[in-house]
């Protein structure tokens, strides 16, 4: 048993300084290439090894032809175990390599490809990774664009809808002051609905710029869905009247909800005035509420004769009109916008969809615990 115990410990020490000279080995050659440490590494076993049985035999006195085979089968394993640590090396360094390619068209702004070829799982796993990040910015960098077209388009038609009034407030108030308004009472009344509609475009940029800048303060109380809806069908009833259609609002259920009862009066408020100025007189809009598997569903649906696919997922884009031209009642193309993001600001999501005859917009919100 004494003697084991000293075998062991002469082949541990040498051993263990073959480690100790690899590991300083390896410190210096941190930054060199993966083909040198794994050579070191390999080279390390194999030492430590010889080290070791040289202790070994130091100790036990074996003669010089049992040192000279002891060796010479160490030396035998060094030269394998070198030359398939430099294979191995070559060929993870070259995997690296095409990897590194790879990523490099990545960052100038093109789509990642994986190296074609087997590899180490580890490098599988760094490739599999990076397409799913290619993926993700490739979606990030079409919705910039998406947003940078509708900014585009924004500042474009905001400029349009600001010059049109404030022209005719410019020729109004000429006239007025010149003295040659026939009738200076229609010209004020007249201005002063310019006004209004200058002072809604303005209201209305700048409650979107709130949401943008994620400065929208929610004063969430609980309400009955059937009251908020009430109100706002009662606030759209003249604009629905002048224009002849018909409001229906007999499918709402006094659901629960915990909101902010001024930011969703204002979000079913776009809705209603949006759906009636696209419904042809005679038409109905269609109020309803109920509870869904998603929580609480708010529907209103009109008469507008459906929307083009192809302009489907930008309904609630910032600037988006649409087909109809830049006129009253178009407005700046905000109204929508506001909606998306008061709802999603509520933790709840805004969607659209065609319907025979028109479209149906619905408003989903969480439900109220009980």
């Amino acid at each position: 048993m004494r003697d084991t115990l000293l075998i062991a410990l002469f082949a541990f020490l040498g051993a263990g300084a073959a480690g100790l000279l690899g590991a300083w080995v390896l410190l210096m050659i941190r930054r060199r290439s993966l083909v040198a440490h794994l050579a070191v590494v390999a080279g390390v076993a194999v030492t430590a090894m010889l080290a070791g049985t040289l202790a070994v035999a130091q100790a036990m006195f074996l003669s010089g032809h049992d040192l000279r085979v002891v060796t010479t089968v160490v030396a035998m394993a060094a030269v394998v175990s070198l030359a398939t640590a430099l294979l191995l090396g070559r060929w993870v360094a070259a995997r690296s390599r095409a990897l590194a390619l790879a990523a490099r068209s990545f960052g100038d702004g093109g789509d990642f490809t994986s190296p074609d070829g087997p590899a180490a799982a580890e490098l599988a796993a760094v490739s599999r990774e990076l397409e799913a990040t290619s993926a993700r910015l490739a979606e990030s960098r079409e919705r910039e664009r998406a947003l940078e077209s509708s900014r585009r388009e924004l500042v474009a038609w905001i400029s349009h809808d600001l010059r049109t009034p404030l022209a005719g407030l410019r020729a109004m108030s000429e006239a007025l002051e010149d003295g040659v308004a026939v009738d200076p009472a229609r010209y004020l009344r007249q201005m002063r609905t310019e006004v209004e509609r200058l002072n809604d475009m303005v209201g209305d940029l700048f409650e979107l710029s709130r949401i943008h800048a994620g400065a929208l303060t929610l004063s969430v109380s609980r309400m009955s869905l059937y009251d908020l809806v009430g109100d706002a069908l009662s606030g759209a009833d003249a604009l629905a009247r002048e224009h002849g259609v018909r409001l229906v609002g007999d499918r709402i259920e006094p659901v629960p909800v915990e909101v902010d009862g001024k930011e969703m009066s204002r979000v079913l408020g776009n809705l209603l005035v949006n759906a009636i100025r696209r419904t042809p007189a005679d038409g109905t809009v269609a109020v309803a509420a109920q509870r869904s598997a998603d929580g609480v569903v708010v529907s209103v649906t009109d008469g507008c004769g459906g929307i083009p696919e192809e302009d489907l997922p930008r309904v609630f884009d910032t600037g988006w009109r649409g087909t109809h031209a830049r006129t009253p009642p178009a407005g700046a193309g905000l109204g929508l916008a506001i909606v998306r993001g008061i709802v999603e600001a509520h933790q709840g999501r805004a969607g659209v969809r065609n319907i025979p005859g028109g479209c149906r917009f619905e408003v989903t919100l969480p439900a109220a615990p009980t």
